[in-house]
């Protein structure tokens, strides 16, 4: 069972940056896994942002923070992260850090992962 705890969530002031970070647990390597980040907001469906892949970290990007949002790795640590920039009022969202027990992205790009965290609040406001 795959485990995953964001954090780094927060009030950011429009045009700024925030990096929210993903401890993952449960499985032997990251390298096992694609890990990926998704956000919804209130009323909204679930949107995918990004994921890297579990072999060779490459990265995939939806079209919702394309060009504003990184995703990288420390497999020493066990963790991911979602680095986004520019931020803009309709960023503002749940994020969360997702996984899927292949270490293809394009199953979690499509929402159908199988594991999820509890979620990191990101606002987004002057």
């Amino acid at each position: 069972q795959v485990q995953l705890v964001e954090s780094g969530g927060g009030l950011v002031q429009p045009g700024g940056s925030l990096k929210l970070s993903c401890v993952v647990s449960g499985t032997p390597s990251l390298d096992h896994n694609a890990i990926g980040w998704i956000r919804q907001a209130p009323g909204k469906e679930r949107e995918a942002i990004g994921c890297i892949t579990g072999t060779d970290e490459r990265t995939y990007f939806s079209d919702s923070m394309k060009n504003r949002a990184s995703v990288s790795r420390n497999i020493f640590k066990n963790e991911v992260y979602l680095q986004m920039d520019s931020l803009r009022p309709e960023d503002t969202a749940t994020y969360y850090c997702v996984a899927d027990g292949t270490r293809s992205c394009m199953i979690v790009l499509a929402l159908e992962y199988d594991y999820t965290g509890q979620g990191t609040q990101v606002t987004v406001s002057p």
